[in-house]
């Protein structure tokens, strides 16, 4: 009977959302086009706060904590663990007012309405995996950016989703060179507790009435620390406010 009434709400889930993203992909090249940057962003927010809302169909009780503290209008480095599909809206919506990019693979970049164009168009680095020097080049055109805009940049250092929860290896290439490419950036730890379980029955039905949150740490220093230290003492504020 659960399994039932998880595809039904999430039929609905899916249908909303996919109507919303359609929606704000004619809305995202408008604002654009028409009165750049500031009103594209701003457009892009909004989307992200729809799809959050969203979950509550599902019954699901998002919350956010610590996201008000983070000092504004200097540059981030965003380090969080990567649950699920889901982890980019509260991402954007809990540091939208700090310019948050991505660094994705340039396959995102077409063909999936609102995110690809974001993705192309809002600043994001869009690199080919199968490219180191591409993917550098990218990368520190992005740290370059957050140095002059003070932007703001998240990365997933596990590299691919963890399917029960349990953080993974942390991997150190895309944090150092985002480290050398922008300097006065602060790093930020995140933590994105709860999604995994949305994905109990894999990508559809969406498991339904669970609790996520989502955790914006206090920077962390970088002065008198190696990179490996810096990215082992993010690790460990992650782990260590994980409830599973």
């Amino acid at each position: 009977m659960r399994l039932i009434f998880a595809y039904i709400i999430s039929s609905i889930n899916y249908v909303i959302m996919t109507l919303w993203m359609y929606v704000f992909h004619i809305l995202q090249v408008l604002a654009y086009n028409l009165f750049g940057y500031s009103a594209h962003k701003k457009t892009v927010e909004l989307l992200n706060f729809i799809l959050i809302a969203n979950m509550f169909t599902n019954f699901c009780r998002p919350s956010f904590h610590g996201f008000k503290k983070i000092p504004k209008n200097v540059p981030l480095i965003i380090v969080a663990n990567h649950q699920s599909m889901y982890d980019i809206p509260p991402i954007v919506w809990g540091f939208r007012k700090h310019h948050p990019k991505f660094i994705s693979k340039k396959e995102l970049g077409n063909g999936i309405p609102s995110i690809s164009y974001n993705l192309k168009k809002g600043g994001s680095a869009l690199i080919d995996r199968g490219n180191g020097s591409q993917a550098i080049k990218e990368i520190l055109k992005l740290g370059r950016n957050m140095e002059e805009k003070n932007w703001s940049v998240c990365i997933f250092p596990e590299g691919s989703r963890s399917l029960n929860g349990e953080l993974k290896k942390f991997q150190l290439a895309g944090l150092k060179t985002l480290l050398k490419a922008s300097p006065s950036a602060l790093v930020v730890p995140c933590t994105l507790d709860g999604n995994y379980k949305l994905h109990k029955y894999g990508k559809f039905p969406l498991n339904f009435g669970q609790r996520m949150k989502y955790t914006a740490h206090a920077p962390i220093s970088r002065e008198n620390i190696s990179d490996e230290e810096l990215l082992e003492k993010v690790r460990t504020t992650i782990q260590e406010s994980l409830s599973n």
